[in-house]
């Protein structure tokens, strides 16, 4: 057996979790690979919806502009059922959230992150496959397997399994995914059609019968090209997979079934049937039957290996949370893999990935088979709030033990571990333009974001010289100053709230300080900000 150059960490599977992670990983200048055991992306519009959420962290990765330029937007949703239509739903967001929600198939989500990747010189190792790995207290080895048939032992740091749902390092590691399956078969198609209906819109389109159960359904959402649809509806009796799951017999029934390919003319009987007007459909690039697990870790890795997406949770499409909750993982787990291997990192940081995440999966995985089940519309939270939630905007990890917590008399809406939102209008000394705060964050690590004055011995100068000591340098410091107000000189980056935004959406008052992560999340927030308060906080991140 060969014996191959050791690496950071090894990324099972080249899917957008395992892209996301790799790209994460080499921006923060750690060495990794990334194996798949396809030769060639998936030309199949499998998850197509991009969250807002999403979006903010490819922002922050640089390369959210390739995505939109991709994209289309997913502008709300035309219900119908038998035939009548109850109204339409707009996918509307608060003016400072940055991003909408956008379709886009998920091979161009994959090769806008292979290319974003390959910028740092890293490639996927295509038809390459893990056969088997060990752990040890300094690292893992792993065997993999090439096109060719020859074996490589492979020596890294970390392993991580973002291979799906039949995930062989998530079995390897003896982890449990309870869970169960849905009875109903769905045909899958990427297709033309020509109706009047708006533009961006998807479509659910339903039949009930004498008893009020759904009986036929039709679900269509945008995508690329005139006109261009990825239609989901149930199977019928004749095209039925009803036979044990494709894939290495472990009885997760979920994904795409091999088998029998419903043709355009499937494809057509159901929109004869169920289409608002109507419609021909044509261009077919692809179909399939879909099969439906909802399954959840145990525990979201053990030692030096973990498992992301679809490795460590699987669900129903609604909402399309799926490949938005594992792209999210990734983004967890990246920036504290690269503290780990730089030797930066507090010793429990690698284990706050589960104590984060696994929550995460569990209430996504019960929500998404509850909306399956009753429906979206049958979701009693209010409508502003359900919205924001699926756009996975308040996902956040308030109990995690590498936040610093507020106390209980605090009455701050925002607090450390949820989302740090973003905010427009702030203006420098030489740029004639207003910036929005992501532009500040974008590309960085760790921001350290000092509000207004402060008391003698706890200036912004302080703070910014305890960060940089605490966190070994890795953290930035901006000044952001309220509007109007007059500064001194200190050596700091500075932009003044012109609008008042910063403080409208950070509750700051005169005198503040927020820490935030790579990921997007607070590491605390501090009113009054005090030296000590800060070396404290980051002291839970970073090594001693």
């Amino acid at each position: 057996m060969a014996r191959g150059a050791s690496t950071g960490v090894l990324v099972v599977g080249a899917g957008p979790v395992g892209l996301t992670l790799a790209a994460g990983l080499r921006s923060s200048g750690v060495s990794c690979r990334i194996v798949d055991r396809l030769p060639a992306r998936l030309p199949y519009a499998r998850a197509v919806g991009v969250q807002p959420r999403t979006l903010e962290l490819f922002d922050r990765m640089g390369l959210v502009r390739d995505v939109l330029d991709a994209a289309v937007p997913m502008r709300g949703q035309l219900t119908y059922e038998n035939g009548v239509a109850l109204g339409r739903v707009d996918l509307v967001l608060p003016p400072e959230v940055p991003y909408g929600f956008a379709a886009l198939p998920q091979y161009e989500t994959e090769r806008v992150l292979e290319e974003h990747l390959g910028r740092y010189g890293t490639g996927v190792e295509r038809s390459t496959e893990l056969v088997a790995f060990a752990q040890d207290p300094a690292g893992v080895t792993s065997r993999v397997r090439t096109a060719s048939g020859a074996e490589e032992e492979v020596r890294s740091r970390f392993l991580v399994g973002c291979d799906g749902a039949h995930s062989l390092v998530r079995k390897g590691l003896g982890l449990t995914f309870e869970g169960g399956a849905f009875p109903e078969e769905y045909m899958l198609a990427d297709v033309e059609v020509g109706w009047g209906l708006e533009p961006g819109y998807g479509v659910r389109s339903m039949h009930r019968g004498e008893d009020g159960a759904v009986d036929d359904l039709l679900v269509c959402i945008p995508l690329p090209g005139k006109g261009r649809y990825r239609m989901s509806m149930l199977v019928p009796p004749e095209l039925s997979a009803a036979r044990e799951p494709s894939g290495d017999g472990d009885g997760v029934a979920h994904g795409l079934e091999g088998g029998t390919v419903p043709a355009l003319s499937d494809i057509q009987k159901v929109l004869d049937r169920l289409a608002p007007e109507p419609v021909t459909a044509s261009a077919l690039r692809w179909s399939s039957v879909f099969r439906i697990s909802h399954r959840l870790v145990d525990r979201y890795g053990e030692g030096r290996v973990f498992v992301a997406g679809d490795a460590a949770h699987i669900h129903p499409p609604t909402g399309a949370q799926g490949m938005n909750t594992g792209v999210q993982d990734a983004g967890n787990l990246a920036w504290k893999l690269a503290l780990a291997l730089d030797g930066a990192a507090h010793p429990r940081l690698l284990a706050s990935y589960d104590a984060e995440r696994h929550p995460v999966g569990e209430e996504v995985v019960g929500r998404t088979v509850r909306h399956a089940a009753e429906g979206v519309q049958a979701d009693p939270t209010e409508p502003r709030t359900l919205l924001l939630r699926e756009a996975q905007l308040l996902v956040g990890h308030r109990e995690s033990p590498v936040v610093t917590p507020l106390p209980e008399a605090d009455g701050a809406a925002l607090r450390p571990g949820d989302r740090a939102p973003d905010c427009g209008g702030l203006t420098g000394d030489i740029a004639a333009y207003p910036v929005r705060l992501f532009d500040l964050l974008r590309g960085r690590g760790h921001v350290l974001l000092v509000y207004g004055d402060h008391p003698a011995g706890d200036t912004p100068a302080d703070l910014a010289a305890a960060a940089r000591e605490v966190t070994g340098g890795r953290m930035e410091t901006y000044r952001i100053l309220p509007a109007g107000a007059s500064h001194e000189p200190m050596g700091i980056p500075h932009h003044h709230d012109s609008r008042g935004e910063f403080a409208q959406q950070y509750g700051a008052d005169e005198g503040a300080a927020f820490a935030v992560r790579p990921d997007g999340c607070l590491t605390a927030r501090l009113q009054p900000p005090t030296v000590g308060a800060l070396k404290e906080a980051l002291g839970k991140v970073f090594a001693p």
